[in-house]
C-alpha cells in the first residue's frame, strides 16, 4: 500500500440479523423462535433479563423482543440497562395487557414498538422485520461514518485545518491569508488532502466530512400495532 493511503471504506453489513427474545413464558419463546426460524431469521431466546445480559454479544443488526413483565429485572429495567451501557438495540415490547403508562414510558425511552398479547403473529413478524430493516440501515450508516473517520485520521493537523476551511467554502487566497502561508502551500495541502481521502471534488470532500460527523442512532417510531 502506498505511503499515506488509508484502508478502503467498510463493506456493507454482512452479519446475519439476529432476533433476541426475552420472555419468562417458555411457550412464547418457543413460538417466537419457531416463527423467526420459519422466516429464515436467526433467533436466540432467554427466560429473563439477567440471562440475556450475560449472554448478549453485540454483533451486527438485531432486534430485541422483550416481555414487559419478567421475574427479577422487568422489561423497562432491561431497556434502561441497555441504554446505560450504550447499546443501540431496538426493542419491541410485548405485554399481556394494554398498560398505557408503561407503554408510553417504553416509547419515550426509545422502544421501537409496543405489542399487546394475544397478537396477530403475521403482524408481529412484520413489526420485527421492519425493526431489523431499521437496525441494518443504522449499522450500514455507522460503517460509513467509521470509514469516513478512518480516512480523516490520515490527515495531518495542518491538512485537517485546511480541509475544514475548504469545506466552509473559503477560497485558496482566503485560506492562505488566514494561515499566513502562500497560495501554493494551500494548493499543495489541498492536493494531498484529495489524494489521501480519495475524493475528486470539493463536493465529495464536503460529503465525506458530513458523513464523518453524522449523528448515529435508530429512528424511533410507534408502529401500527401498539397499545389499543
Amino acid at each position: 500500500m502506498a505511503s499515506g493511503s488509508v484502508a478502503s471504506p467498510a463493506s456493507p453489513v454482512t452479519t446475519k440479523p439476529t432476533v433476541y427474545v426475552v420472555d419468562d413464558d417458555a411457550s412464547i419463546r418457543r413460538l417466537l423462535s419457531w416463527l423467526m426460524e420459519k422466516e429464515g431469521v436467526r433467533v436466540q431466546s432467554f427466560a429473563n433479563a439477567e440471562a440475556f445480559l450475560e449472554g448478549f454479544k453485540p454483533n451486527g443488526p438485531a432486534c430485541l423482543v422483550l416481555d414487559l413483565k419478567l421475574g427479577g429485572m422487568d422489561g423497562l429495567g432491561l431497556q434502561q440497562r441497555l441504554k446505560e451501557r450504550g447499546l443501540e438495540l431496538p426493542v419491541v415490547f410485548v405485554s399481556g395487557t394494554a398498560q398505557v403508562p408503561q407503554a408510553v414510558q417504553a416509547v419515550k425511552d426509545g422502544a421501537f414498538d409496543f405489542v399487546v398479547k394475544p397478537f396477530d403473529y403475521r403482524k408481529l413478524v412484520a413489526v420485527i422485520r421492519n425493526c431489523l430493516d431499521r437496525s441494518t440501515e443504522a449499522h450500514q450508516q455507522r460503517e460509513k461514518v467509521e470509514a469516513s473517520q478512518a480516512h480523516l485520521s490520515a490527515l495531518t493537523p495542518r491538512e485537517r485545518e485546511v480541509m475544514d476551511k475548504v469545506v466552509a467554502g473559503k477560497l485558496n487566497r482566503m485560506i492562505a491569508d488566514e494561515l499566513a502561508v502562500s497560495i501554493k502551500t494551500v494548493e499543495a495541502h489541498r492536493a494531498r488532502i484529495m489524494e489521501k481521502l480519495q475524493v475528486h471534488s470539493v463536493a465529495d470532500l464536503v460529503r465525506l466530512s458530513m458523513s464523518a460527523t453524522a449523528r448515529l442512532g435508530f429512528t424511533l417510531i410507534v408502529g401500527p400495532y401498539g397499545v389499543s
